[in-house]
C-alpha cells in the first residue's frame, strides 16, 4: 500500500514538472508568474478613483462653468455690437457735420468735392444691402457665425481707418464694404443670441433624458431663455446711441454755431416742412478744428473698433461644435443659396415681412425725421447730442420691458409698441414746431423718449418672436437673414424719400404700421387655429471626404463584428421602407406599363443592391477573421 502511494506521489510530481516545462514543439511561449497581491492592490489603488471624488458634484461644477461661458458669450456679443456701432454712428455723424460746412470743405480740401463723396458714401451704405439676401447665406456657410461677426467688425474698423485720408478711393469703397456686411452681421448676431439660449437650456437641464440623448426638447422649452438673452442684448446694444454722442459732446460741440445762426433762414419745421431741414445754413461751424485734434479723436475711435474686434475674437465662443459647422459646409452651394427663399414658403415668415419693413422705417425715421426735422430744426444743432442720448437711453431701458413676455402673451409686446407709434404718428402729423424756439426742448425730449419706447418693444419683440417661432431649428441664420434684409430694403426706401414733405413720410409710415399689425394678427389667428405651416429644413449633409468623424463608406475605426443593435434595426427599417415603396409602386403601376422601371423604383433597387453587396462583403470579412483566429 505504501509503495502505491509513493508511486502516485512521484507521478504527480512528474506531471507538475511537465506542466511547468516549455512545450516540446519549440514555440517560445513563456507563462509569467502572477503578480503578488500587494503590488496588484497598489496598482488598483493608484489607478482607481480618488476616495474623496464626488462624480455628481464635479458634473454640477462642469455645467456651471458651461453656463457661465454662455453668459460670457452673450455679454461679449452684446458689448462688441454696441461698441462697433457706437464708433460707426459717432464717426459718421461727426464726418457728415464737418463735411456739410462750406468753409471746412474749401479750407481743408479745396476742390476735392467732399459733398459729392458723402452722397456716394451714403448711397453705398444704403444701396448695397439690397443684394444681401444673395450672398449672406454663402458667407455664413463659408465663415460660420462667430467668424462672420469678427469679419464684420473688421470691416467697420476699416471704415474708421479710411478717415485718416479722406479721398474718394478710400471713403466710398469702405462705405460699400459696410453695406455688404450689414445684413450678414445682424443675421449672425440674431442667430448667435438665440443659439446661446438653446445651449443654456441644455446646460441647465443636463440631467433630463431628452438632453442626454439629444432628442427634440418639449415645445416652449427655450422660450424663457430666448426672452432673457434677447432683452439683455438690446439693453446693451441700444446704449450705442449714447456712446456715439461722446465725440459730439467732448469735441465737436465746442465748434458749432448757436441756433440763431444755423437756423437763420429756416421757416418751417415738423409736419409743415419738406425734406430734412430746409434752408439750413451752410456754415454750421464757429471755428475749424485743428487737424491734429481730429486725428486724436479718430485714433480713439480706431482703438475702440479694435477693442470690439478683440471682444468678438476672445470673449465670444463658437456658436456650434466644429462637426456642426462641417455639416453646414458639406451642403452644396446651390442648396445654401436657395435656403432663404425656401424659408419664405412658411406663411409665418411671409406675414411678418410687413413688420420687418416697418422696423426699418421707424428706426431711421427716428433719427432723420423726429430728431432732425422736429428737434434740431426747433432747438438747434447744439442740442443734437441730447436728443440722440435720450432716444438711446429710452430704448435701452425699455428693452427690459420685453421680460414681461415671461408672464404675458407674446402678442402684447409688439402690439403695445405699434400702438405707441400709432399715437405718436398721429400727433406728429398735427404738430409743426416753430424754428429757433428752445422752449420746445422738454416736449421734444418726451416725444423722443416715447418713440424710443416703441422702438425697444419693436426690435426686442421681433427678435424674440423669431426665436420662439423657430425654436426647433438649430440654425436661424437664414430666418434672421430675411428679417434684416427686409429692414435694409426699408432703410433704402427711407433714404430715397428724404426729399418728400413730412406729412407724406408720416402717411407712408402710418400705412406700413397698419399693414404690419394686420398681417401679424392674421398670423397669430392662423397659429391659434393650428393651420399647418411648411417648416423649411436644411438638407442632409453629404460628406465627400473621409476623416475622423465621417466613416460611412469605409469604417476603418470599427470592426465589422461591432455592429450595434441600433444600426441593425436601422438597416431593417430601411429595408422595410424600400419594400413598402416597391409594393405601393406596383399597385400604382398601369396595366400597360411593361417598360423599364421608374426612377423611384430604380433608386430603391440600387439601394437594395448596394445594401446586399455591403452585407455580403461584411460576411466575407467575418469569415476571414474567424478563419484567421482559428489558425
Amino acid at each position: 500500500m505504501a509503495a502505491v502511494i509513493t508511486e502516485d506521489n512521484v507521478y504527480c510530481e512528474a506531471e507538475a514538472e511537465l506542466d511547468g516545462a516549455p512545450p516540446a514543439d519549440g514555440q517560445d511561449q513563456v507563462q509569467l508568474p502572477a503578480p503578488e497581491g500587494n503590488i496588484q492592490g497598489q496598482v488598483e489603488e493608484f489607478l482607481g478613483p480618488h476616495p474623496d471624488y464626488d462624480e455628481e458634484e464635479e458634473e454640477r461644477k462642469y455645467y456651471r462653468r458651461k453656463r457661465l461661458g454662455v453668459v460670457r458669450n452673450v455679454v461679449g456679443a452684446s458689448c462688441g455690437g454696441m461698441i462697433i456701432y457706437s464708433v460707426y454712428l459717432g464717426l459718421l455723424q461727426m464726418q457728415l457735420i464737418l463735411h456739410y460746412d462750406e468753409t471746412y470743405r474749401e479750407v481743408k480740401y479745396g476742390t476735392l468735392g467732399l459733398e459729392d463723396i458723402d452722397n456716394k458714401m451714403l448711397m453705398g451704405i444704403n444701396v448695397t444691402p439690397i443684394v444681401g439676401l444673395l450672398y449672406t447665406p454663402v458667407l455664413i456657410r463659408f465663415l460660420g457665425t462667430k467668424w462672420m461677426m469678427f469679419l464684420a467688425s473688421g470691416i467697420y474698423a476699416l471704415f474708421v481707418s479710411t478717415n485718416y485720408w479722406e479721398r474718394y478711393y478710400t471713403l466710398v469703397p469702405s462705405a460699400v464694404a459696410i453695406g455688404v456686411v450689414i445684413v450678414p452681421l445682424w443675421a449672425s448676431l440674431g442667430n448667435y443670441i438665440t443659439r446661446m439660449a438653446q445651449q443654456y437650456y441644455e446646460y441647465v437641464n443636463y440631467k433630463d433624458e431628452h438632453v442626454q440623448e439629444q432628442k427634440k426638447p418639449p415645445k416652449g422649452a427655450f422660450h424663457s431663455y430666448i426672452i432673457i438673452f434677447q432683452s439683455v442684448f438690446y439693453i446693451v446694444f441700444h446704449l450705442s446711441f449714447v456712446f456715439a454722442e461722446f465725440p459730439m459732446v467732448l469735441f465737436l460741440n465746442h465748434y458749432l454755431n448757436d441756433y440763431k445762426h444755423t437756423l437763420y433762414k429756416v421757416t418751417q419745421c415738423g409736419a409743415s416742412g419738406k425734406g430734412v431741414i430746409e434752408n439750413l445754413n451752410k456754415t454750421v461751424l464757429l471755428s475749424l478744428p485743428r487737424s491734429l485734434l481730429l486725428i486724436e479723436v479718430e485714433s480713439v475711435l480706431m482703438g475702440a473698433a479694435f477693442l470690439a474686434m478683440l471682444i468678438f475674437l476672445v470673449l465670444c465662443g463658437a456658436a456650434y461644435r466644429p462637426t456642426e459647422e462641417i455639416d453646414l459646409r458639406s451642403i452644396g452651394w446651390g442648396n445654401i443659396f436657395q435656403l432663404p427663399f425656401k424659408h419664405l414658403r412658411d406663411y409665418r415668415l411671409r406675414l411678418l415681412c410687413p413688420f420687418f419693413i416697418y422696423s426699418g422705417f421707424e428706426v431711421l425715421f427716428a433719427v432723420q425725421g423726429i430728431i432732425l426735422s422736429y428737434g434740431v430744426c426747433a432747438v438747434g444743432m447744439e442740442k443734437l447730442w441730447l436728443l440722440v442720448m435720450v432716444y438711446g437711453l429710452s430704448s435701452s431701458i425699455c428693452s427690459g420691458l420685453a421680460l414681461m413676455l415671461l408672464r404675458l402673451p407674446r402678442q402684447i409686446i409688439l402690439l403695445v409698441g405699434a400702438f405707441m407709434h400709432f399715437v405718436l404718428i398721429i400727433a406728429l402729423m398735427c404738430w409743426s414746431p416753430q424754428p429757433r424756439e428752445p422752449s420746445y426742448l422738454p416736449y421734444l425730449l418726451v416725444l423722443i423718449a416715447l418713440w424710443g419706447l416703441g422702438t425697444a418693444l419693436n426690435k426686442t419683440g421681433l427678435s424674440t418672436l423669431l426665436g420662439m417661432l423657430y425654436e426647433d431649428k438649430e440654425r436661424l441664420d437664414f430666418v434672421y437673414t430675411i428679417y434684416h434684409w427686409w429692414q435694409a430694403i426699408a432703410i433704402f426706401i427711407v433714404y430715397l424719400w428724404s426729399a418728400l414733405p413730412m406729412r407724406a413720410k408720416l402717411g407712408l409710415l402710418l400705412l406700413a404700421l397698419i399693414v404690419a399689425c394686420f398681417c401679424y394678427v392674421q398670423m397669430e389667428r392662423r397659429l391659434a387655429k393650428k393651420i399647418p405651416f411648411r417648416l423649411p429644413r436644411i438638407p442632409r449633409p453629404r460628406h465627400k471626404v473621409k476623416g475622423y468623424r465621417y466613416l460611412e463608406e469605409e469604417n476603418s475605426d470599427e470592426s465589422d463584428t461591432d455592429l450595434s443593435d441600433a444600426e441593425a434595426d436601422a438597416d431593417a427599417d430601411e429595408k422595410d421602407e424600400d419594400e413598402r415603396r416597391l409594393v405601393e409602386e406596383d399597385r400604382n403601376t398601369d396595366d400597360d406599363s411593361q417598360g423599364s422601371p421608374g426612377p423611384e423604383r430604380s433608386g430603391v433597387r440600387d439601394r437594395r443592391k448596394k445594401h446586399d453587396d455591403k452585407a455580403n462583403e461584411q460576411a466575407a470579412e467575418r469569415e476571414d477573421y474567424v478563419q484567421h483566429t482559428m489558425d
